[in-house]
């Protein structure tokens, strides 16, 4: 009897054994989850700061590429109308290719609409400055780009601002 019983005393002692080794081994791995957990958040959290700074930088560029805005930062100092017209659309196009590395960060769609903005611009500007004869004034340019502008739904920038809007608040929802 004595043997039996300590027989069954040795076995539950390998049985606490090994129950103490199985917990020590889940907790290590739930120790490795809950780091892994934790990493893949503070990405996600890293990501979506990303995505939301380059949201912020499109939107300025939407807000800085709207023709009132163009014509209020320009200096229209004894410049010719085509003068006016080259240093608009290069502004544009170098603000553009400065916020082109955000488009990794934005779904196409996103940065489809921004590029459009771009090309409306530059189409508007250059079809405006069209008619107006060679000797014309940038201020001549300005007052038809302010006409223009003021026009309800003339511009792009209002749509591609609101989606901008849209795209931030799904991310901090």
């Amino acid at each position: 009897m004595y043997l039996l019983q300590s027989f069954f005393d040795s076995y539950n002692l390998i049985g606490f054994v090994i129950m103490i080794f199985i917990q020590i081994l889940l907790f290590i791995e739930i120790r490795k989850l809950k780091e892994k957990i934790s990493e893949k958040m503070e990405l996600n959290d890293e990501g979506t700061r990303l995505k939301l700074q380059a949201l912020e930088r499109l939107t300025l560029f939407a807000e800085r590429a709207s023709l009132q805005n163009l014509v209020n930062r320009s200096s229209i100092n004894n410049m010719s109308a085509s003068a006016l017209q080259q240093s608009l659309v290069e502004t544009i196009k170098s603000e553009h290719e400065y916020n082109a590395s955000q488009q990794i960060y934005v779904n196409p769609e996103i940065w489809n609409a921004v590029t459009r903005l771009k090309d409306q611009n530059i189409y508007i500007i250059n079809q405006l400055s069209a008619p107006l004869p060679p000797n014309a004034t940038a201020l001549d340019l300005c007052k038809r780009l302010v006409e223009y502008s003021i026009q309800e739904n003339a511009q792009l920038t209002n749509i591609v601002i609101d989606a901008l809007r849209f795209e931030a608040n799904k991310l901090t929802d």
